[in-house]
């Protein structure tokens, strides 16, 4: 987890989390049964969730299927997330990661009970998103934010307060 302050309040981004990739690597398949399968980036966009940045060309990573909760509920989805196949550093630096901080992005927003808060998702263009997350999270009813792709909207990292 990385923090950055900011004016109104801190922001705390999370990457996808090391000891549940750890048990995935050891175990051979993701959680949901799918082998874990190594293979060579090819440098063209592959967004690595344990370390929040692209991949780089010949970095041995794999495509698992992953869930950002935890908690048996109807709000767990389940997608495809790049990760190194080895465990790495994480992120680089603190706060928002600078590859993967401008849109087309999707913002998912959810309560503190995990469920989807509908009223406050956010599509943004070309911007950059930490105005919007610092807007986001200013709710009081939004505890989480998921950053997502648009096209595929698969997960990239969480934001919490």
């Amino acid at each position: 987890m990385t923090t950055t302050t900011q004016a109104q309040q801190t922001l705390s981004v999370h990457p996808l989390d090391p000891a549940r990739l750890d048990a995935v690597r050891e175990a051979g398949v993701d959680e949901f049964g799918n082998p874990f399968t190594p293979f060579d980036a090819s440098g063209d966009g592959e967004p690595l969730r344990c370390c929040l940045r692209f991949a780089r060309e010949g970095e041995q990573i794999a495509l698992i299927s992953w869930a950002p909760f935890t908690e048996v509920s109807p709000w767990r989805e389940v997608g495809p997330v790049y990760v190194h196949a080895e465990r790495c550093a994480g992120p680089e630096g603190p706060g928002v990661p600078g590859g993967l901080s401008r849109g087309p992005l999707l913002l998912r927003t959810y309560r503190e009970d995990g469920s989807m808060d509908y009223a406050h998702n956010t599509l943004i263009g070309a911007d950059d998103v930490e105005p919007m997350l610092e807007d986001l999270l200013a709710h009081p009813e939004v505890a989480t934010v998921h950053v997502r792709t648009v096209l595929p909207q698969c997960f990239l990292y969480a934001v919490t307060r």
